[in-house]
Order: structure tokens, then C-alpha cells, then sequence
């Protein structure tokens, strides 16, 4: 509607409608979550609910700013059929920081908000972290192979640890986000890693192992995500300032077999894992190909 204005300006009055917007729904957030903190089940039922709700109208208020300022052209297939009472795996390439945007814009409302597995650590940052608990991010606890070695005793506790935390999402459905390749890709990066995909970094099958491993028993479908942009990977202000003409998104929806739960630490589990992840990275590079091919 106002993508005819001058891009720096289409920026300006974008990120501060994005600001205005976050700092609006900060206030209800935080007063929820001093609410949660009363233990009555049925108390946390309702506020949980109201929580995710407000998340929801603040991504919706985003979008509406997105469609204001810019005129992109979303070619985006798989989505039909999704709903908000099943539970969810989003595994997605990462490119930009505009992918966040994207991914909120064709999901909200379809599926469950999405939530982002975080490092317990970031509970105790000022303000993010209240909203983050609020919010019900799961938080993980993940020890390294050497503290391992030195406390074997401890083999298996984050994922139990993580598991107790992930509890609360058996009775309410959940989108659980994983970037897979852990970073966003660039070509210094992929030449750093001589990844063997063309458009892509390495996947890192850890760190999804580690999800299904806490969730996997909660978690039923993988909406395998592939994410294009036509004309060229965007900035973040790239995106927002109106010079993104068009978006290909384009999600697979896969169940998750028993054969993908399993204790990482098993050599032959991981073998297998590591196929898998590898696979759906080959297909999802040759798709991007395609698709590029398409767009010359």
C-alpha cells in the first residue's frame, strides 16, 4: 500500500512500527507472567493460553506492517491442512534474519506459535528472559563431551533434564523451531566448512537429535521448510524497506518414525541419524537448485 514511498523511509517507519508494536504487548507479556507464578492448574491453563495469544497478535501486527510497507509477491505451497491443535518440527535453511519474518508470516494462525529451543542461560536476560519463560520457550541444558568425559555420571541428564521441562506440551500443542544449520548461510561460510551442498551449510544433526530426543514423544509431524529468495538472499533492512519482490516457500509435511528417536550418544543411532539429516539436506539443496534455475 505505501511501497511507493523511498525505501530508506519505508525502513524507518517499518522498524519503528516493529518497535512500538513489541514494546506494546511487552507490558501484557510481563504482567502474565507475574500472574503464572500462582501454581493452580487451571490458573496456568488460562494464562498460558492468553500468553500465546497476545504472541499471536503481535506477530499478526507485524505482518500487517510487512503488507503495508512492501509489495512482495509470496509463492508459498504445503501449508494447506495445517492446524493449530497438532504439534509441530520446524526444520528450515537459514539465510537471512528476515527468515524469522517469513516463517511467522505464512504460519500465523495455521500451526501453534513457534518457539525456539534456548540455552538455559538466557533465562536471566533482562526482560527477553521473563518474556521467554512466559511464553514457554524450552530451555535447554546441554553438556559438552569434555565435561562429559570428567563426569560420566551425568551421561543422558540434559535430555532428562530438558524432557521434565518439555512436559507441560503434552497436553498443549507446540511449535518447536530448529534452524539446522545452526548459523545463517553465506559463501564465506560455506567455503570456511567445504560444505558438500551447493546452497547450504553443513546440517548439524546434533542439535535435532537433541529436540526429538526431549520431545520426540509430544512432537507428531516435520514441516520440512525451504526457504528462496529469487532475486538474491536479503538483510534484514533489505526486507522490511520494500526490496524483497518475492518469496518461495515451500513445506513438506513428514511424520516422525520411531526410527528418529534415539539416544545420540549411540554410535549406531547416530550413523543413522546423520543419513537421514544428510538426505533431507541433499533434496532440500536440489530443490534450492531448481528453483534458482526457475527464477534466471
Amino acid at each position: 500500500m505505501l511501497s511507493f514511498l523511498p525505501s530508506a523511509l519505508t525502513g524507518t517507519l517499518s522498524l519503528i512500527l516493529y518497535i512500538i508494536n513489541t514494546l506494546f504487548w511487552f507490558v501484557p507479556v510481563t504482567l502474565l507472567a507475574i500472574l503464572k507464578l500462582l501454581p493452580l492448574p487451571g490458573w496456568l491453563r488460562l494464562i498460558t493460553y492468553l500468553l500465546d495469544g497476545c504472541a499471536v497478535a503481535w506477530i499478526s501486527l507485524n505482518n500487517l506492517t510487512t503488507a503495508l510497507f512492501t509489495r512482495i509477491s509470496w509463492q508459498v505451497t504445503g501449508v494447506e491442512g495445517l492446524t493449530k491443535k497438532d504439534w509441530y518440527l520446524i526444520l528450515a535453511n537459514h539465510q537471512s534474519w528476515a527468515d524469522i519474518l517469513v516463517l511467522q508470516k505464512i504460519f500465523n494462525h495455521k500451526i501453534p506459535f513457534i518457539k525456539f529451543f534456548l540455552k538455559k542461560e538466557l533465562m536471566y536476560v533482562p526482560f527477553l528472559g521473563i518474556c521467554w519463560w512466559a511464553l514457554d520457550f524450552p530451555f535447554m541444558k546441554r553438556y559438552s563431551k569434555q565435561f562429559l568425559q570428567r563426569n560420566p555420571h551425568l551421561q543422558g541428564k540434559d535430555i532428562e533434564t530438558t524432557r521434565k521441562a518439555c512436559a507441560k506440551f503434552r497436553f498443549k500443542p507446540v511449535t518447536i523451531m530448529n534452524f539446522v544449520e545452526g548459523t545463517r548461510f553465506t559463501p564465506a561460510k560455506h567455503l570456511q566448512q567445504q560444505s558438500p551442498f551447493t546452497n547450504l551449510l553443513k546440517p548439524k544433526a546434533g542439535g535435532v537429535a537433541f529436540v526429538l530426543g526431549a520431545m520426540g514423544q509430544q512432537l507428531h509431524k516435520i514441516l520440512d521448510v525451504t526457504i528462496f529468495y529469487p532475486k538474491g538472499i536479503p538483510t534484514f533492512w533489505d526486507f522490511i524497506s520494500g526490496k524483497v519482490p518475492q518469496v518461495t516457500v515451500n513445506v513438506v509435511v513428514k511424520p516422525i518414525h520411531k526410527e528418529l528417536l534415539g539416544d545420540y550418544n549411540n554410535a549406531q543411532y547416530r550413523e543413522q541419524f546423520q543419513l537421514w539429516i544428510n538426505e533431507l539436506w541433499q533434496h532440500k539443496d536440489q530443490q534450492i537448485s531448481e528453483l534458482k534455475k526457475g527464477s534466471e
